[in-house]
């Protein structure tokens, strides 16, 4: 992908050693995380990757980015199918899945899912990323508009690029696109003004990953997964969750695992547009108080597309709530990205990644070994850092702690990074997509490589 190879110098961040608190001894107990003790120069420096003469091209040249289709999912819980002319200068996206209500305050049954915009795009401005290279494969979302099955006409939020330095923007690959697809705000009143209501939230983007190759095949599935997942429940205040679990896919779809399947529900069956499906998925949002969830049934659905990437199958989850009161909501929705359990060794995933994260933040992230740093792409500067322990029970699951004491996991496959801290990470949640209840923890995060 393309957002920042980073310029300047990265101070690698000391942290003392750290516990996660779990006991047992199953496959997803991480038990302790013994991260490397430093201070001074002997924490050593990341610099930026290298970035040579004969370094490969971070996308396609700009003719042939129109030739690919990229199939994915949000954070928001949504289904994504995006397209960008980067000759003609353009985007075509369509929501395939969606939460998300399609009228501020209005039927939050009637959402985006259906729904295909068009619009502009634009390059960053000179400066905002390091590199002319990662510039030209980034790109910021302008308004786009389209009709919406029920006969509307949607236009997704305008923004001002000089006051709104937050923008939807997507950072092509190789065979991968993430960063930001377009946000929305977000309230509805609730049955009668009084079940599940919503207080008001805007969101700038929603954080995106999509691939340009898939499969709907089952047999690419089947084996054991590290995963990682993060879901929001509006009706809880925007209550968020962060977790992981460990489970097996056999050749029918059917997930099982010690601890119990997280992802997915039901056996997964193939739909006509191209990912699989999954009726009612577990719920991993429990809150108290003002902030328990509203739930009536489990009317939510998982959707599951195969990505084909580098040589490797990555699943990434959705998990698409449903809201139609007073007698369905289950309104939880969110995102799980899963990696083979395959043994992964200190250095194996060492390099630059780039992608968006639950601060609604673009974020670079740079691994050496047990040590990781998160990077403001667009400064160069250091933000938090943090510990990486191997060798936990479950092949491929690392542990992560940070400065804080707050622990978490992180996982890599075919390229992509994922990570959740549970804690407050680079400053929190960004104030222009926050409301007065909105906390920065858990933390959570997917980047694609850019370099090693």
């Amino acid at each position: 992908m393309s957002h920042a190879i980073i310029r300047g110098m990265a101070l690698a961040m000391a942290t003392a050693p750290l516990l996660v608190a779990c006991g047992g001894g199953k496959a997803d107990d991480p038990g302790p995380i013994n991260s490397p003790q430093c201070s001074g120069t002997s924490c050593g420096v990341q610099g930026p990757p290298n970035q040579g003469a004969d370094a490969a091209p971070l996308c396609p040249a700009d003719a042939d980015i129109v030739k690919s289709t990229y199939l994915g999912g949000a954070g928001s819980g949504e289904v994504v199918r995006l397209n960008i002319d980067a000759t003609a200068m353009t985007y075509t996206l369509s929501w395939l899945e969606s939460p998300i209500p399609l009228v501020t305050g209005g039927d939050p049954s009637v959402t985006r899912a259906g729904v295909t915009i068009t619009g502009h795009v634009i390059h960053p401005p000179t400066g905002t990323l390091p590199t002319a290279g990662q510039t030209r494969c980034a790109f910021i979302l302008a308004p786009g508009s389209g009709t919406a099955p029920n006969g509307a006409t949607y236009t997704t939020p305008d923004f001002t690029q000089d006051a709104t330095p937050n923008p939807p923007m997507v950072f092509v690959g190789q065979g991968v696109a993430g960063g930001g697809i377009p946000g929305a705000t977000v309230e509805y009143d609730g049955y009668l003004g009084l079940i599940g209501p919503v207080p008001n939230r805007h969101f700038d983007f929603y954080p995106f990953l999509g691939f340009a190759s898939t499969t709907t095949s089952l047999s690419a599935l089947p084996g054991t997964y590290n995963s990682l997942l993060y879901h929001l429940s509006p009706t809880a205040k925007y209550l968020t969750v962060a977790t992981n679990s460990v489970e097996t896919f056999d050749a029918n779809g059917a997930c099982t695992s010690s601890s119990g399947c997280l992802t997915t529900g039901d056996a997964l069956t193939v739909n006509s547009n191209g990912y699989l499906d999954s009726t009612h998925p577990p719920v991993i949002v429990n809150g108290s108080g003002s902030q328990t969830p509203l739930r009536i049934g489990n009317d939510a659905v998982a959707h599951m597309i195969i990505g084909q990437l580098n040589g490797a199958t990555v699943p990434l989850v959705v998990r698409t709530g449903h809201v139609s009161p007073p007698l369905s909501v289950d309104d939880e929705s969110g995102i799980a990205l899963l990696a083979k359990s395959t043994t992964v060794s200190s250095g194996d995933i060492d390099g630059g990644y780039v992608g968006a994260d639950s601060n609604f933040r673009y974020t670079a992230t740079l691994l050496k070994g047990p040590i990781g740093t998160f990077i403001n792409p667009t400064t160069a500067a250091a933000e938090s850092g943090f510990g990486l322990s191997y060798g936990l029970p479950s092949p491929g699951l690392v542990g992560v702690g940070d400065v804080q004491h707050n622990t978490g996991f992180a996982i890599a496959s075919g390229g992509l990074f994922a990570i959740f801290i549970n804690g407050t990470e680079n400053g929190g949640v960004v104030a222009s997509s926050s409301n007065a209840d909105t906390t920065g923890a858990p933390y959570f995060g997917i980047g694609a490589q850019i370099s090693k």
